[in-house]
């Protein structure tokens, strides 16, 4: 029964290798097209940003694929830690356009196609280095928020086809990255907090790379080859109005305030160490993920001026009963703070860590002020 099965499993795989050989050898005929799907925006953290795919069609050879780049596997060892430090590996994967088409319906999610101006030789090149990549390892990437995605993935592949870098970003280039993404968490407060706490430096920058769906779409609607469009007008494929988040109690703008209105009107000193220790804590966090992650949007994170490390010493002085440290220490994070504010003057995410930046004031100045005495002693 044994060898039957070993017998069994090498037909199959030998006969799949030889299906897929000659899949891949496949000559696309001259009626052959090429276009980019663009797909809308959703609900879940995975859908927040719409996603790239590229579809071939070849009605003579009976083809109607698409192909992209956005595969991952929630069943990956370590998966929450490899996705932090910034290894977790994405692949390219292939379905049929009906069963692609049937999923965006069922999530009433936008598609919207164009198709791409390219000669046979390229479209066959095309279609040939897709292939190859998904019966190969380079099906896998190691995924980057900004940097390697489900579109920055379609527009390296398709200016490899093109022997150049014809597909590039042509409007908000004098955007930050923070400025694009931020309008994406309108509905997801919480998401927008986390996300304007988590991400450092690099989000400041230019958004000059093309790395969103959307602004893809937008690119090529715009940029010439040839000395003609790219691609022809884009044909929407499906359209819904975009469904609005489940209403939730507390992932909303008021209960972010009531919480932090609540910690200033209590106004005990015990609930402001413990306050104080969470927010120390998560700044430890930021310092080290920092350090840890390979995501260059975490590094140089200025926002732990915000959730100092420092106010976990407030806790040992408290405990410890240490007027002077709990004075100094008050002190230092109350000059980081407004260091802070001055570098968020000019950032879109002022607004939404204004309530803490109050907060945190008010704490720091009331500990500064109880302690004073013992300090000048």
């Amino acid at each position: 029964m044994y060898r039957l099965k070993i017998i069994f499993l090498s037909f199959l795989f030998l006969f799949t290798a030889v299906i897929t050989k000659t899949q891949s050898q496949v000559l696309l005929s001259e009626g052959s097209k090429v276009s980019v799907l663009t797909c809308g925006t959703g609900n879940e953290m995975y859908s927040l940003f719409g996603h790239t795919a590229i579809r071939i069609m070849d009605d003579e050879n009976h083809i109607d694929q698409v192909y992209n780049y956005g595969t991952f596997d929630f069943n990956t060892s370590n998966f929450v830690l490899k996705f932090t430090k910034g290894d977790l590996q994405y692949m390219a994967s292939s379905n049929t356009y009906n069963d692609f088409f049937n999923e965006y319906l069922y999530e009433k999610r936008a598609v919207y196609e164009q198709i791409l101006n390219l000669s046979s030789p390229q479209k066959q090149d095309l279609f040939d280095r897709l292939d190859r990549a998904l019966l190969s390892d380079e099906r896998y990437y190691t995924y980057k928020f900004i940097d390697k995605n489900c579109t920055t993935m379609v527009v390296d592949i398709l200016n490899e086809t093109l022997g150049k870098k014809v597909i590039v970003k042509t409007a908000d280039t004098e955007k930050t990255y923070r400025e694009i993404l931020y309008p994406y968490f309108a509905d997801h407060f919480f998401e927008k907090l986390g996300t304007s706490i988590i991400f450092g430096k690099k989000v400041d920058q230019k958004g000059t790379l093309l790395f969103l769906p959307l602004e893809l779409k937008q690119s090529l609607n715009t940029i010439k080859y040839n000395n003609q469009p790219i691609s022809s007008p884009e044909k929407t494929i499906l359209e819904f109005q975009k469904e609005e988040a489940p209403y939730s109690w507390w992932n909303n703008m008021y209960t972010y305030l009531l919480i932090l209105s609540a910690i200033v009107i209590v106004n005990n000193k015990k609930v402001y160490i413990s306050y104080f220790f969470l927010l120390g804590l998560l700044g430890l966090f930021l310092f080290i993920v920092g350090f840890y992650s390979f995501h260059k949007e975490l590094e140089y994170n200025y926002n732990i001026l915000l959730f100092n490390p420092a106010f976990m010493l407030l806790t040992y002085f408290y405990l410890k009963n240490r007027r002077t440290g709990m004075y100094y220490t008050a002190l230092f994070s109350i000059i980081s703070l407004a260091v802070y504010f001055l570098l968020l003057m000019n950032k879109v995410h002022l607004l939404i860590a204004l309530p803490i930046i109050v907060v945190n004031s008010i704490g720091l100045i009331r500990l500064i002020i109880q302690n004073r005495n013992q300090a000048a002693a």
